[in-house]
């Protein structure tokens, strides 16, 4: 080897040294406290499930399947079609059928919030004449529970569903998909929070009496409606169709509106409806997660795809489903949000994480689109810089940048789209999750809204899933 001052190493003798590291902290410390200031890298060992990439590292079929995952995600096009009455709408939905948020559980370990929004359905449906009479149905068995997502469904929050409630329709003509969600009752006390109170179940009979109604009559004067194309709009305007839907509920009630006052209906009742929906600055979300839900579906069960089509919590745990691994669900501890709490409550009312909106984020939005909405930081916390680096942290794990949802920052580049479980195994980092926060105990109601980390362990279980499922080459 030549050392001389002219030898290709000589440079090494002559200029400071340039020094990478990668892994343990402690290497790169040692560096530093010598005048060495080295570039650390973020790598970081696979997840546990090492084995499981190495059988799938570099198969062809794998790139070719999620290919065609993110291609039919994106091409999904979702209109509002009709408004109907869950019982309606879900085949063999009948009295004491419930449905809820989250991969599959049972009452003896249901969260609070989902326990008190059991309680309020239950009131609501007049199956029992108050909480003690619900609880006890609820404990003897007497209330078949099933996830939301089982019935081409999504619900916020605890997502509770019963026959009686009012469900939008939406439907995907391109793949024949068809996605429903109850409607938005607003922030606060409401049953998607656990509260069951007689003010959570009078709101709900109005919804059903009232708004149900009156939607669904302006709606079919109108015609059905491009929800994805609402959805690129709000981007552009502050949303990122999560948390922060205040655009895209002002366009619906746009889009709406003129055919709303026409219905044939008291002025009282239609002002009511309107003052209501324009007060309601969570409303579009309820649109937002079916068209993300239709959108997802279309990308199911195609063999070889680690894309995530399902993300879902029921309170107590955190569910995914892959594409490639069918309706399996792999499950983790759901966590606590960290975030800001409204007045009067701190973490130790809050409940771990709940809901089905993180179908939003498995769509390519809400968490994964708060760059296009800096406001958000004040709904859920930190700093305008922090709705940045979740975003464009979010490339890492990836597929694609959507072709449709765009967010201006970042010179209009599309929002990351299509969750690779593999990727997420291999580089450690999860899903980015803006999500409100239940109180722990039924009938509280919302306490606060933060972000929260899936556990990785549900991508790991996912991974090892497919490996087995892949025939080797």
């Amino acid at each position: 080897m030549e050392t001389g001052t002219d030898g290709p190493l000589a440079s090494l003798l002559a200029d400071e040294p340039r020094v990478v590291t990668a892994g343990v902290s402690l290497f790169a410390d040692a560096l530093a406290t010598q005048g060495v200031a080295p570039v650390r890298t973020e790598w970081r060992p696979p997840a546990g499930a090492g084995d499981a990439l190495a059988r799938i590292a570099g198969d062809e079929r794998l790139d070719t399947a999620n290919r065609e995952a993110v291609e039919r995600l994106q091409s999904a096009r979702p209109h509002l079609v009709d408004l109907q009455a869950a019982r309606d709408v879900i085949d063999g939905f009948d009295d004491g059928m419930l449905l809820h948020a989250g991969p599959p559980i049972e009452w003896a370990d249901a969260s609070g919030p989902l326990r008190g929004a059991i309680i309020g359905a239950l009131l609501y449906e007049g199956w029992a004449d108050d909480a003690d009479a619900a609880v006890a149905m609820a404990g003897r068995g007497d209330v078949d529970l099933s996830p939301c997502h089982e019935h081409s469904s999504v619900g916020p929050m605890a997502g509770v569903v019963s026959p009686s409630m009012p469900m939008y329709v939406l439907h995907d003509e391109e793949h024949g998909i068809t996605a429903c969600c109850t409607q938005n009752e607003g922030l606060g006390k409401v049953l998607r929070y656990g509260a069951f109170g007689d003010e959570v179940v009078d709101r709900l009979r109005w919804m059903e009496r009232t708004l149900a109604p009156l939607t669904r009559a302006a709606l079919q004067a109108h015609g059905p409606i491009d929800v994805r194309a609402l959805i690129v709009q709000a981007l552009q305007m502050g949303d990122e169709g999560h948390n922060r839907n205040r655009a895209g509920s002002s366009l619906f009630l746009r889009e709406i509106a003129g055919d709303l006052i026409e219905v044939d209906a008291s002025t009282a009742d239609i002002a009511d409806v309107l003052r209501f929906i324009n007060g309601n600055d969570h409303f579009f979300l309820n649109l937002v997660m079916p068209a993300a839900k239709a959108a997802a579906d279309a990308a199911r069960d195609i063999p070889g795809s680690s894309m995530v089509v399902a993300m879902a919590r029921n309170g107590t745990e955190f569910g995914v489903q892959c594409s490639g691994t069918g309706d399996e669900w792999f499950t983790g501890p759901a966590g606590v949000p960290d975030g800001l709490f409204l007045s009067g409550y701190g973490p130790d009312d809050a409940n771990p994480d709940i809901g089905d909106s993180t179908i939003t984020e498995t769509a390519g939005i809400g968490g994964f689109a708060m760059a296009a909405a800096p406001a958000i930081v004040r709904f859920v916390g930190g700093e305008v810089s922090d709705a940045l680096r979740f975003t464009l942290s979010m490339y890492e794990i990836a597929l694609d940048e959507h072709d449709a949802y765009q967010i201006p920052i970042l010179g209009f580049r599309g929002t990351p789209v299509g969750i690779d479980a593999t990727k997420v195994v291999r580089t450690g980092v999860v899903p980015a999750v803006n999500t409100g926060m239940a109180g722990r105990e039924p009938g509280t109601g919302q306490v606060g809204a933060g972000l929260v980390e899936p556990p990785m362990e549900c991508f790991v279980g996912a991974v090892r899933a497919l490996a087995d499922r892949v025939e080797p080459t």
